[in-house]
């Protein structure tokens, strides 16, 4: 099959989560081990470091993949979802899996997949595994994507173990209560394996440092040794780091600009010195490139990016409570005339609690992002009506923007987001 042939045949014939939402998901192992078993479990040929969490895995896992690949280190990334190109998902250097191996993973297991019915997500996975094992990485980065304990990821051994934070998302399959989620998340911790836990709620610690006492996993909470101050806002971010009060890293940059990196930077600062004590030369320096050019080297998207200068456009891929109210505070606090939201969801969100961040005083251009899971335009713009919420709707996402931009004078800030997927239409 020809490369566009192995893409329609992976999006349209094997579920996706992403796509199409809860007929996707898979609550065990079982297709993963299956597929492994019969790759000769290549998972098991290279080190690795397992991340999981509700907010700021991709950031970590980016900004990580970033500080190795400028230590030297032939670094692999495996995240989701993509945003432009499926490609994205998997890298080497920041450099995308060619698309010649695609087809050729297609091509060569199609049968297995016929008979096995992966899901989109167990499918990708294990084609990451196998490429990272023949390309001879010297550490993968692998992200998990929904939950912990049943992701198709958590099947590898890992050097060390990442829980970003816990908060509530797809809590139709991990639970309604962060001490459900945290359990679900806690299933990457593996015995006698270093865990780092980012942020640490009174709700969920409990629950870490039990699944770590059992399985004799070392616990770190980033929080606990780390902090930040004196941030430059001026030319965000730039700031001080402190390990046990003492003055760790000073003026440390980061590339990406979301105030909700700072969060990020501790967990990965903590995540950097567990590293350091099993063994691997990560340097200053690493760590302070790692941190400044982390989207020039891992090309990351849709991170607080900005689009445009005149009007300020900024795109960013918060898309629930936790994150976007983070992201929505640090954007109303912008020098501006008025606000503008380009504003788009899934239809498997809590759209009342989500709208709820948003400010009465802006002007909405509602849309629905183009995949099965959308939610319509003017469903939104009704739910948003009954907030205050007032604007137009549009059929897509590139025309709501462009209606924005043609309606915002050199002072306004515009705002594209709600949802991963309506970032991913216009970056």
């Amino acid at each position: 099959m020809t490369y566009t042939e192995v893409l329609a045949y992976m999006f349209s014939q094997l579920p996706m989560y992403q796509r199409i939402g809860a007929a996707a998901y898979k609550a065990d192992l079982n297709n993963t081990i299956q597929l492994l078993n019969l790759l000769g479990n290549p998972q098991h040929s290279f080190r690795s470091i397992h991340i999981a969490g509700t907010n700021g895995k991709g950031s970590v896992s980016h900004y990580l993949a970033s500080i190795f690949q400028q230590a030297g280190y032939k670094t692999a990334l495996y995240t989701s979802p993509h945003l432009k190109d499926f490609r994205e998902r998997i890298k080497i250097n920041g450099i995308m899996i060619p698309k010649r191996e695609v087809s050729r993973f297609v091509d060569a297991h199609k049968t297995d997949f016929d008979e096995i019915q992966p899901s989109f997500f167990e499918m990708t996975a294990a084609m990451a595994f196998d490429y990272f094992r023949r390309q001879k990485v010297d550490i993968a980065i692998i992200e998990t994507g929904m939950g912990g304990r049943l992701d198709s990821t958590n099947v590898i051994r890992p050097e060390i173990a990442v829980i970003t934070n816990i908060g509530f998302d797809h809590t139709q399959f991990l639970g309604d209560t962060l001490e459900k989620i945290a359990v679900e998340k806690a299933g990457i911790i593996k015995p006698d394996i270093p865990i780092v836990i980012g942020e640490s709620q009174m709700e969920t610690q409990a629950v870490f440092s039990e699944v770590a006492v059992k399985l004799k996993a070392r616990i770190y909470f980033a929080e606990e040794s780390f902090s930040i101050k004196n941030i430059a806002e001026a030319d965000f971010l730039s700031c001080d780091v402190y390990r046990d009060n003492k003055l760790y890293l000073k003026n440390l940059e980061s590339e990406l600009k979301g105030i909700y990196q700072l969060k990020n930077m501790l967990t990965v600062l903590q995540t950097v010195e567990v590293l350091r004590e099993i063994g691997f030369n990560l340097k200053e320096e690493d760590v302070r490139q790692g941190f400044a050019n982390v989207v020039s080297t891992t090309a990351l998207l849709g991170r607080w990016q900005q689009l445009s200068e005149l009007p300020l456009v900024i795109a960013d891929t918060a898309h629930n409570v936790a994150g976007l109210s983070i992201s929505l505070n640090q954007f109303c606090t912008l020098p501006h005339k008025d606000l503008r939201f380009v504003l788009g969801m899934v239809n498997d969100k809590d759209v009342k609690k989500t709208l709820s961040l948003f400010p009465a005083k802006a002007v909405y251009y509602f849309c629905k992002p183009d995949i099965p899971r959308g939610l319509d335009a003017a469903t939104l713009a009704s739910e948003a009506c009954q907030l205050d919420l007032i604007g137009k709707t549009y059929p897509t996402v590139k025309k709501a923007l462009q209606a924005a931009m043609l309606e915002a004078s050199a002072e306004d800030v515009i705002y594209v987001g709600g949802s991963t997927f309506v970032v991913a239409e216009v970056v």
